[in-house]
């Protein structure tokens, strides 16, 4: 890959990483003005994202997705098992696409913004995972170069 194209995915990366650090930042620690844990959880169990015959109590879903996010957020940014880090974050923005969002596309507000920009950083995140982090990542740094033999002279 061209160092142009890298240095886009560079961009990419850092952004949409960033976005999720802060928000996932905003529910585990309640950083810049985040409800912290227990108002996530709180919002997380009024959703019935799981029935509740399952058995899977709400916190759990509320760490997974906010580790998800801060987790995810910090890997991309450093370009740090990228393709990883992308498919949790793709499947956390899906859930908040369809799940909290789904029920209007357009800027809407109420009760909560509609899905297009959960669904845009869900979107990012799928490319992430087919095309990788670019050459600007740590996962460069741990690659192993993958020896091709010459092809055969021609007599």
């Amino acid at each position: 890959m061209y160092y142009s194209g890298s240095f886009g995915l560079l961009l990419i990366r850092c952004i949409v990483g960033f976005v999720m650090f802060y928000h996932g930042s905003q529910k585990l620690f309640g950083w810049f003005d985040g409800g912290g844990m227990e108002g996530f959880i709180a919002n997380v169990g009024q959703m019935g994202l799981v029935p509740a015959a399952w058995g899977i109590q709400p916190k759990y879903l509320a760490y997974a997705a906010a580790i998800s996010e801060f987790g995810g957020g910090i890997l991309l940014m450093l370009g740090f098992a990228t393709r990883f880090a992308a498919v949790f974050v793709a499947a956390t923005m899906a859930v908040a696409a369809f799940k909290v969002h789904g029920h209007a596309f357009a800027l809407s507000t109420k009760p909560v913004p509609g899905m297009e920009y959960a669904l845009t950083l869900m979107i990012v995140a799928i490319g992430l995972v087919f095309t990788g982090p670019g050459a600007f990542a740590m996962d460069r740094m741990f690659a192993r170069r993958k020896t091709v033999a010459a092809p055969p002279k021609k007599k």
